[in-house]
């Protein structure tokens, strides 16, 4: 017996058998919603399709304030020497950073909120991937910040460019 006979015997004898209330040829309630479901999508692909940005990371349209407050970490040795989001090596010993949604290469002054220090870096990679936490500093721009052995810490961060 040939597959399609099978199937066809199969659907006969099934509770998936049409019937007149809830078939596709009678014009019940499944009619008007396909075409509505088919018809939304036709008219949403077009336009939520393509993005020229070349950084899914980045939204367009995304404002950040120039100033706004924040719990920062940092990261070091682990990742000293393999390549960034951005492309770049990790240095731990230069001045750079990750943000979840900044652009690479926006500069930040972050101020350690408890003591006063400053220190300007980069954003170069993506990050923190722990909730609550808005930047993560190289390991330099912690010690600047006198934030290592804390290893979080309140922060206002200023963007600059």
């Amino acid at each position: 017996m040939r597959d399609s006979t099978r199937f066809a015997s199969w659907l006969a004898r099934s509770k998936f058998r049409s019937s007149a209330r809830g078939s596709f040829s009678s014009y019940s309630v499944a009619r008007p919603t396909i075409l509505l479901v088919f018809l939304a999508l036709l008219i949403g692909l077009p336009l939520g399709g393509c993005s020229l940005n070349a950084n899914p990371a980045v939204r367009p349209g995304r404002v950040h304030p120039l100033s706004w407050t924040g719990v920062a970490s940092w990261y070091g040795a682990k990742y000293h020497g393999r390549t960034t989001a951005s492309g770049r090596v990790y240095n731990m010993n230069e001045l750079t950073a990750a943000h979840k949604t900044l652009p690479f290469g926006t500069r930040l002054e972050v101020t350690h909120q408890s003591n006063g220090r400053r220190v300007v870096v980069e954003i170069t990679d993506r990050g923190p991937f722990i909730g609550g936490r808005e930047i993560d500093l190289s390991y330099e721009a912690a010690r600047q910040l006198a934030m290592v052995a804390e290893g979080v810490a309140k922060v206002r961060l200023s963007k600059l460019d």
